[in-house]
């Protein structure tokens, strides 16, 4: 991506001095040196403006910002891999900024203003060389590897956009829905009108109209399908390549709005997380949930399963990043990352749960264990007195 340029500067530590806090997983400025941003196997968007890089094994989390500071006003609400490769990711702001932050030199090396809507960025892709950016009033932008800033695509997706999401198989489409705007799938080799519009389930049984209010989706891999979750607690199937336009499946979770959702490898069951904590993972064959996950203290804004391992990494209000595995349930990881956090990334290495093993105890022989007992020396038991009874008198 070739944009504009901005001055930058190295990573700056958590604390001044040595800061080092090992028990909240912060890293010294030793380790730091010790371990180059492309060890980081999670990356984590903070509502400061900080883009924290998290080593699992180390449990370490860096800091990285940009030449001016950490502000509320250049928090993370959008992020992305730039490439296939993993070695640069899109940031992106609230003051309508994005960012590009290289792995490999573990600094953000450019910036681009990305102007037009209104709102902050609720969605961001790559297509090849562009930029895709999307904003919560609806204007879905597509920059191109130029030093302009007109985009040379726009769509208008409606107001009130929650989340933009692509396609991962058909990097061309992109998934929109947000609060009384229904799910629409985009072609951008056909931007006119979406190839795709859900349709409101019927009125409930009052006979009142159900309120519209999707929060995320997802495209499920290896087909044309996709899974919502809205403000409702409800989770919601689509199939576009059916003739109906309702979902073909519907069921609900908890009692809060559900914020964050993501398939699991396989693509027959969904994580989702709430604005309360709650986080389950919820069949999409028979519509119940599985398993629910617990330790969580405040609401699920990141949400994400590595493609490859029964894992899957959350953050949130509570400022902890966590680590599940989807088969036993356990918490792997447990991060303290000092700010709220708003998104996340994973990294797709295939050894980045591998941990050192304990090394096996020495075995003892049965003959060696002999020879040490009888090279003891036995000690008496002392014999035990009897206790004496008092004699009372007449």
């Amino acid at each position: 991506m070739r944009v504009r340029l901005e001055t930058v500067s190295h990573p700056e530590p958590y604390a001044a001095g040595s800061g080092a806090n090992p028990e909240r997983g912060e890293a010294s400025d030793r380790d730091k040196m010790a371990s180059p941003a492309r060890g980081s196997h999670v990356w984590v968007g903070a509502e400061t403006g900080a883009l924290k890089g998290v080593n699992l094994k180390k449990k370490q989390a860096t800091n990285y910002a940009s030449s001016s500071g950490l502000s509320r006003g250049d928090g993370v609400c959008a992020m992305c891999w730039g490439d296939p490769s993993e070695s640069e990711i899109l940031v992106g702001c609230l003051d309508r900024s994005v960012k590009l932050f290289s792995t490999e030199k573990g600094k953000f090396t450019e910036s681009r203003l990305c102007p037009g809507g209104d709102g902050p960025f609720c969605g961001l892709a790559v297509s090849g060389s562009a930029v895709i950016t999307c904003v919560e009033s609806g204007l879905i932008k597509v920059w191109r590897d130029d030093e302009t800033e007109n985009a040379q695509l726009e769509l208008a997706a409606g107001a009130g956009l929650c989340r933009m999401r692509q396609d991962p198989t058909r990097p061309q489409r992109l998934g929109t829905g947000g609060k009384e705007n229904s799910l629409k799938v985009w072609d951008l080799q056909r931007p006119q009108e979406p190839v795709f519009r859900a349709k409101n389930v019927r009125n409930d049984w009052l006979d009142l109209r159900v309120p519209i209010w999707d929060r995320d989706l997802q495209f499920l891999p290896g087909s044309e399908k996709i899974v919502t979750c809205t403000a409702h607690h409800q989770v919601r199937l689509y199939d576009p390549s059916s003739p109906q336009r309702r979902p073909v499946l519907e069921t609900t979770f908890g009692e809060a709005p559900l914020t964050a959702l993501d398939v699991v490898p396989g693509g027959t069951s969904v994580v989702v997380g709430s604005a309360r904590g709650d986080v389950a993972v919820i069949d999409l064959r028979q519509g119940r949930v599985l398993k629910c996950l617990k330790g969580f203290a405040g609401g699920v804004r990141g949400l994400q399963c590595h493609p490859t391992l029964p894992l899957v990494a959350s953050c949130g209000l509570d400022r902890f990043l966590r680590v599940h595995h989807l088969g036993d349930k356990r918490l792997r990881h447990k991060v303290y990352l000092k700010s709220r956090l708003t998104c996340l990334l994973l990294s797709t290495q295939r050894d980045w749960e591998a941990e050192e093993e304990p090394p096996p105890p020495p075995e003892v022989k049965e003959e060696e264990g002999d020879a040490l007992w009888d090279a003891l020396e036995t000690v008496p038991t002392p014999a035990k007195r009897g206790k004496k009874r008092k004699i009372l008198g007449p």
